[in-house]
């Protein structure tokens, strides 16, 4: 019976996890001394574009490549994850989501690690700012026969879709969405106060990277990002790259959520790509020297991440907001609760759970980093190796 030891993230003794066909079969704290590596429960990432090169919404995308990218979030510690496809047209989205069921069905590993398709519109607001970095030209009111579409091409795999609650029929289509047990998320939005309320009313459970997909500058308040931060009903979905949310907001957004926020990366291709100018979508992009990523044509719009979510869970310990332990908490517990997957034992180190979990080093010259990652009791990445 496989098995590995560390420093046990919530308590800090060493324990010794044994394996058992894909599952943790015990849990044993031993005498030895791990000084110098944790274990804890594998990340889960909410948001992913793509990463490593990789484009999930790119024409020349290949099931190959989404397999790749799968062994490169296992670097980064992530086990499992929801890839995102971006507003598009009604052809193109079932195009990606059918390549998104190709590489799944072609490869076991690939089919576990996406937990489901995050479908960020193309129902957002067609307004600069809350529209992002989504082309305009297709931004659209809710389709209940487009969304029947896209089911059918996913088939069985969609999880979450991002919807502005002002798009007209927007309500009702997220009451839709919510009875047939999908997630239903309030994002690139320019709503009132009222259309956030009536969409929580109807069932959305969850804030697209909040604080991010708005105007650049907006009224003190009321505004839709107080609406939402207040709303006790929503998990929050937050980028911890430095860039999105200032560290003095991610703190207080943290603070507000509690045990409802969750981090994701919103990372894109461009993930570990040099600074330069690029093409992406449809949009002409400039990553800086900081890492930061942004339109060319207007530089207060981001163009999602660069950064992977392990980079995000180092920055809570490195912004002084958390302990890697909590940032771990948010980037896998509390995203395992929202998707259902907690019930399994998902984002756990108990016995019977799903046995994905992470080996790391932390300390103040090395915040957080991967060692080995392991995957239906499998280890699918070692550090160095």
């Amino acid at each position: 019976m496989p098995s590995w030891k560390g420093k046990h993230w919530k308590t800090g003794r060493a324990v010794e996890i044994s394996v058992l066909s894909g599952r943790i079969h015990s849990v044993e704290e031993t005498e030895d001394d791990h000084a110098d590596v944790w274990i804890a429960p594998a990340l889960m990432d909410l948001q992913v574009n793509g990463i490593d090169g990789v484009n999930y919404n790119g024409r020349y995308t290949t099931a190959e490549a989404i397999a790749g990218t799968v062994r490169y979030l296992h670097s980064c510690g992530v086990a499992r994850f929801l890839p995102t496809v971006t507003s598009c047209s009604q052809e193109e989205a079932l195009s990606r989501l059918a390549l998104l069921v190709q590489a799944c069905e072609a490869d076991p590993i690939t089919d576990y690690a996406i937990a489901g398709i995050h479908m960020e519109g193309p129902y957002l607001s067609a307004d600069d700012g809350p529209r992002g970095a989504h082309a305009a030209k297709v931004m659209r009111d809710p389709d209940w026969n487009e969304f029947l579409a896209w089911e059918e091409a996913a088939k069985g795999r969609l999880r979450k879709v991002t919807v502005a609650p002002e798009r007209k029929g927007a309500i009702e289509f997220i009451r839709k969405l919510t009875e047939r047990g999908i997630i239903a998320a309030i994002g690139h939005t320019g709503a009132t106060e009222e259309q956030i309320a009536l969409a929580v009313d109807a069932g959305a459970t969850m804030s697209t990277h909040l604080g991010n997909g708005a105007h650049p500058v907006l009224k003190r308040h009321p505004n839709y990002i107080w609406a939402q931060l207040g709303e006790d009903r929503l998990w929050a979905g937050l980028i911890a790259d430095g860039f999105h949310l200032p560290p003095s907001t991610l703190k207080s957004m943290i603070r507000a959520k509690g045990s409802k926020a969750i981090l994701v990366s919103d990372t894109n291709m461009l993930e570990g790509a040099p600074p330069g100018t690029y093409e992406y979508g449809v949009n002409e992009v400039i990553k800086d020297a900081e890492g930061r990523l942004f339109l060319a044509a207007s530089p207060d719009i981001f163009a999602g991440s660069a950064l992977a979510l392990n980079e995000g869970v180092a920055n809570i310990a490195r912004f002084g907001i958390g302990s890697v332990s909590e940032a771990i908490e948010m980037a896998s517990t509390h995203a395992a609760e929202l998707l259902g997957l907690a019930q399994d034992g998902a984002g756990s180190l108990m016995p019977g759970a799903p046995a994905d979990f992470i080996l790391y080093d932390s300390g103040e010259s090395d915040w957080f980093r991967v060692r080995e990652t392991v995957s239906q009791g499998i280890s699918r990445y070692t550090f160095g190796q």
